[in-house]
């Protein structure tokens, strides 16, 4: 009944993506200033625990059980009510256990609310993020997720996002961005980044996850498996150098972190692609990846918006430049299931997901703004000036990162 391999495959791709959430949290650490690593560290592994539990309460029915055509699934599977070591997933080829199908999906909703983190570090207390986690998952994640992977509304419009282009980096992007212009800039400047070898380690990570992330959507193991992760190692591989080169001519240097982030950039880009485009496609994607979100994060720098770790720049542009390259390259050629793009002559398709970026990005945006707003009624989201200046690590959470940091704490209470 299920087929071993790509039962095996799915396993393998399933930790390949938890694997993820640790390398953002190494990523994220080592960009922030060394009073505040454990503060956005502790953002993402706490995803871990508390995703995984709504996930297996209601989450997974949520996006993948009943609805059809709809906005979100039904309750039917809700704490797995029904699902049996004999239950065959439903999506992708019908021969992998719905238990795997489940963690496979499952990572993925651990790590996107995560990816936010970023943008506001250094200013969220710890109770209002925990309800930012779950109100935005039920009300945000959940639901795109349903409609794009789900057989809901969009998929029925034609929509097309191999890995998450939408449903993870555009959203979570989008969210990023209200979230800064909600909380506002840090009141306390931040010698950052404080340790770019933990930045590379996260980026390491995180690329090596990419590929479960990008090759394991197609959920077996065949050609567009193969085409898939191919395409995820050269959009990466030209994103990074695209970067590097366009901050070195501005900055006079070359700058590993701009190689890192314009690698993270054309990863995040491709992922809607991955399975749907030809590998010379890929190159283009990379490319206008390092280029296009580069000049968003300096746009971000113009306007002030105090995204610490540029999470819209990369994430946001990044997941939607993709879909909208997807709608314009993309070729059927190598994946009967997918579509062609506006340059094989489908100019429907492309509006298609036009369309679609266009009211993911309104409504993620809108949404995770009054959201903010209704948790600040309930539990203060913005930390105080003290608490800042201390640091949040020691002011929130008691605990620090380096020995130093006791030390010059010490020293200053006892002057």
């Amino acid at each position: 009944m299920f087929d071993t391999g790509n039962t095996a495959f799915m396993l393998i791709a399933s930790s390949l993506v938890m694997l993820m959430t640790p390398g953002l949290a190494f990523f994220y650490g080592g960009l922030v200033g060394r009073k505040n690593v454990l503060t956005i560290m502790i953002q993402s592994f706490v995803s871990m625990g508390i995703t995984t539990i709504i996930w297996w309460a209601y989450g997974y029915s949520l996006c993948f059980s009943g609805g059809e055509g709809g906005i979100i699934g039904n309750l039917d599977k809700a704490f797995l009510i029904g699902v049996t070591l004999n239950s065959v997933c439903s999506f992708g080829q019908g021969n992998i256990p719905e238990f795997v199908f489940m963690a496979y999906q499952m990572m993925f909703a651990i790590i996107t609310p995560a990816l936010i983190t970023g943008a506001f570090s250094n200013r969220v207390k710890f109770p209002a993020y925990l309800i930012f986690l779950v109100a935005w998952l039920t009300f945000v994640y959940f639901p795109f997720v349903h409609m794009i992977w789900g057989n809901g509304l969009l998929a029925k419009m034609g929509v097309l996002d191999f890995a998450g282009g939408i449903v993870v980096h555009n959203i979570a992007g989008m969210a990023a961005l209200a979230s800064v212009l909600f909380v506002g800039r840090r009141r306390v400047g931040d010698a950052v980044p404080h340790s770019i070898p933990l930045v590379a380690l996260g980026t390491g990570l995180l690329w090596f996850g990419w590929y479960g992330f990008n090759a394991g959507s197609q959920l077996a193991v065949d050609g567009v498996t193969g085409l898939a992760f191919l395409n995820t190692d050269i959009a990466a591989s030209f994103a990074g150098p695209t970067w590097l080169f366009l901050a070195w001519m501005s900055e006079k240097k070359p700058k590993f972190l701009g190689f890192l982030t314009g690698a993270v950039a054309g990863l995040a880009t491709i992922t809607p692609c991955a399975g749907f485009v030809t590998p010379t496609s890929a190159a283009i994607i990379g490319i206008l990846a390092g280029a296009i979100c580069y000049y968003a994060v300096n746009l971000k720098n113009k306007l002030g918006w105090d995204d610490a770790l540029d999470v819209w720049g990369v994430h946001g542009v990044g997941g939607m430049i993709g879909i909208i390259l997807l709608g314009i390259l993309a070729d059927k050629g190598v994946n009967a299931a997918g579509a062609d793009g506006l340059l094989k002559g489908n100019a429907s398709f492309f509006v298609i997901q036009l369309v679609a970026v266009v009211v993911s990005s309104i409504y993620a945006f809108g949404f995770t703004w009054l959201m903010l707003k209704g948790i600040d009624l309930v539990t203060p989201v913005r930390t105080s000036e003290s608490e800042e200046e201390t640091g949040l690590d020691l002011s929130l959470h008691g605990e620090i990162a380096y020995e130093s940091e006791t030390l010059g704490t010490q020293r200053e209470g006892s002057i």
